[in-house]
């Protein structure tokens, strides 16, 4: 088998103006029907009830995250740097191609409530009979495993790790300039080239040039302002919480015997907890619209609302709180269950950090990515960014965390002369 193509194949990209495959292997892999199948999951979950330009696919950024460890490998090899291991050029390749190849349906909140983990699954979808497998058994018998060591960060060299997961690694750097292309908020954008530029293998690891140290400030800063502008947006929350309920809702259902107008066959395997590689392969988004919808008319009239708010955007409002305050909220649950409505599902208090990364963790930190960001001096000598920068060091610090209570303002208005003032106060309806 000839392991490169005849002629190089090039996907025009509107983040990375040109995408580069010549590689036969990652041509391959990109045409198997599980990475297809990345075209059926939103990058962004939920955000596109936010921000409308939010659509792009998981198989995108999937590309855009090879092309940028492909264009940092090339340098590495073009500084003839010993320090990186040649060898493993094409283990980051297919890593950085598959690492989101587990991705489930609106990601995050499915995980949630079935405890799934898209890690695992992209494991198993390595791992198990399917067209990836193939793939990459055609390099060699052990190579979907070493492409799975990647994956859990267990690789023996932790550069090809640090590649695609770490704290500025490629993964991170595509999916802050898409998104923030994608959505529109302009100040997401940092400059990658001089990133990439000032990038060095040194020591088993990936370290900065000291005088690249203002471009991974920019790169910070565009982190930043994404959680805060994007990621962690109210609106977006309210919907990952309705996203929440409506498979809370049809899971205690379903555990309850409740015979379900519509259930497709993949969800009924999900709710069994029993999903092989091929239902989990046939579980998309196209495929829990398609559900949500058939839902609208279920005879339960929870569930059913809250297909209809998730569909119609018809979302719950929201108060901002600084500190809940526990009394005023078991309160206010005791007076939505006096007039007929469920406070397990009509009120519900958000706070923004159960995301998996924080802007950035200085080091000393545990946690997968929590290696510091660390600056090569003249002499050889490395220091952790924040220990340099004051702007490193704010943001790092700052927690600006604030909750936020969820609920259905059109129901509680209906029953507004029936609600006790402090708690009409609370979800501000005076």
């Amino acid at each position: 088998m000839h392991h490169e193509l005849p002629e190089e194949k090039v996907f025009k990209d509107p983040v990375h103006k040109s995408i580069y495959v010549k590689d036969r292997i990652i041509w391959n892999l990109i045409n198997t029907k599980e990475f297809q199948r990345l075209r059926r999951i939103r990058q962004l979950g939920t955000s596109y009830l936010t921000f409308h330009g939010a659509e792009h696919s998981r198989f995108s950024h999937s590309l855009g995250v090879y092309e940028i460890t492909r264009r940092i490998i090339s340098q590495f090899e073009r500084l003839g740097d010993s320090d990186w291991p040649k060898e493993e050029r094409l283990t980051a390749l297919c890593a950085s191609l598959l690492h989101d190849v587990g991705h489930g349906p609106f990601s995050h909140s499915i995980e949630a409530v079935f405890d799934t983990h898209h890690e695992e699954w992209t494991c198993r979808l390595l791992l198990e009979d399917t067209e990836l497998n193939r793939v990459l058994r055609g390099v060699s018998d052990d190579f979907p495993e070493r492409i799975v060591s990647v994956i859990r960060r267990t690789h023996e060299k932790p550069i090809v790790v640090s590649l695609v997961t770490s704290q500025l690694d490629a993964d991170r750097m595509d999916f802050l300039l898409r998104d923030a292309y994608y959505t529109g908020t302009h100040y997401g954008t940092f400059d990658i080239d001089r990133i990439l530029r000032v990038m060095r293998p040194h020591k088993g690891r990936i370290v900065v040039k000291e005088s690249g140290m203002h471009a991974v400030e920019d790169y910070l800063m565009s982190r930043y302002q994404m959680y805060w502008q994007v990621y962690f947006h109210p609106v977006t929350r309210s919907s990952e919480i309705v996203l929440r309920q409506i498979f809370r809702r049809a899971k205690e259902l379903y555990r309850g015997g409740w015979r379900f107008d519509s259930l497709l066959e993949p969800l009924k395997r999900l709710f069994d907890g029993e999903m092989t590689a091929d239902d989990y392969f046939r579980l998309d988004e196209p495929l829990v619209q398609t559900q949500f919808m058939m839902w609208t008319d279920e005879k339960d009239p929870l569930l059913a609302d809250l297909c209809r708010r998730f569909l119609h955007r018809r979302l719950y409002k929201y108060t901002t709180m600084d500190e809940p305050d526990e009394a005023l909220l078991d309160r206010a649950r005791q007076a939505l269950l006096d007039v007929g409505l469920n406070p397990s599902y009509h009120l519900e208090i958000d706070y923004p950090y159960d995301l998996p990364y924080h802007i950035y963790r200085p080091g000393g930190d545990s946690g997968p990515g929590a290696q510091p960001i660390l600056l090569l001096g003249e002499h050889d000598e490395l220091t952790d960014i924040a220990d340099r920068s004051e702007i490193v060091r704010s943001i790092a610090g700052i927690h600006r965390g604030r909750h936020h209570l969820y609920y259905p303002e059109d129901m509680l208005l209906k029953h507004r002369d029936r609600l006790p003032s402090d708690i009409r106060r609370l979800i501000g309806m005076l």
